[in-house]
């Protein structure tokens, strides 16, 4: 049995064979990072970029080095250029447009996709996009880090921005027809599992096309790393994440794709992550709960379309 809607079948059924993500690190940073600010509280100076080469090497250089890498390793044909780390649309027009353009004149590029914030979308920058998957027939994808829906929460880690602005951007990418993939967080402070429930009817009922769930690290020198070592925040028990998880599935569309459900950062760099588990052995007993539980993605994917009229209907035929 599938539990979930795994974003490599999602890959498949659109390429009709296996692609891979070549992550790409621009010299770019974030609107929260101007003047002095830390940026996100959870967001360490290198930001999580931490599988992509050094931003001192041009887009084709990064490119062209991990392309060989994973040609030798899996005998790979297709690929992403994934514009990976920090806010890849704060950057002057013209030099976003220059970056792009330089990733699909690669062989075998057959997407682009650009992660940046819900602030940080316009019809400009869609637009270069849209040119460019018009002269080079690439696919477009933006990834919007939301976190969560609680706007609360997101006041709380100084994210910068709110839920309208996320929902603003949808729009605005959905109106080019471009894909989207957001990224969550699920065991963030402040956050309960009714902000998990919410969350997975937000980005449902959105019509997003792919989500990528991010378990908590701390990474050193962060804000956060100071409220986690002077008691100002705690993080929940890896059977209260291993919770959300299944829970946030089962209120989640069914057919919107799940790329990660743990997120995985250099031991040196963190002071805690995944409660000193690996992701796949979470991943196992994530799926063994799920099993015992009979829970599946899409389970309670039942409240939208006027849901509360079915009751109605119900009684009506009686």
């Amino acid at each position: 049995m599938e539990f979930y809607y795994k974003y490599s079948d999602y890959l498949k059924r659109k390429y009709k064979e296996k692609v891979y993500k070549l992550p790409v690190n621009l010299p770019v940073t974030c609107p929260n990072r101007l003047g002095g600010e830390s940026g996100c509280a959870f967001c360490s100076e290198v930001g999580t970029g931490f599988e992509a080469m050094s931003s001192f090497h041009s887009v084709q250089e990064q490119l062209l080095a991990t392309k060989e890498h994973i040609e030798k390793k899996y005998k790979a044909k297709k690929y992403i250029a994934y514009f990976q780390n920090f806010t890849n649309t704060f950057l002057s027009l013209e030099r976003f447009r220059e970056y792009v353009q330089e990733a699909v004149r690669v062989d075998d590029i057959v997407e682009i996709a650009v992660s940046t914030r819900p602030d940080c979308v316009s019809e400009a920058y869609m637009q270069v996009l849209e040119d460019v998957r018009k002269r080079y027939g690439v696919e477009i994808t933006v990834e919007l880090g939301l976190q969560t829906v609680n706007y609360h929460t997101l006041d709380f880690i100084n994210r910068g921005h709110g839920l309208a602005e996320f929902i603003d951007a949808v729009r605005t990418i959905q109106s080019y027809g471009f894909s989207i993939c957001v990224h969550i967080i699920l065991n963030l402070p402040c956050d309960t599992l009714r902000d998990c429930i919410e969350t997975a009817k937000v980005i449902s009922a959105m019509q997003i096309d792919t989500v990528k769930l991010h378990s908590l690290y701390i990474a050193k020198n962060t804000l956060l790393c100071e409220y986690y070592e002077n008691g100002t925040i705690t993080i929940c028990s890896k059977e209260e994440y291993l919770r959300r998880v299944e829970t946030f599935l089962e209120y989640l569309d069914p057919g919107i794709a799940v790329e990660r459900l743990f997120s995985r950062i250099p031991q040196k760099d963190a002071v805690f992550c995944n409660w000193n588990t690996s992701w796949w052995k979470l991943q196992d007993e994530l799926l063994e709960n799920m099993r015992q539980d009979h829970s599946y993605q899409g389970k309670r994917f039942h409240y939208l379309r006027g849901a509360a009229l079915k009751k109605l209907g119900q009684e009506e035929t009686h």
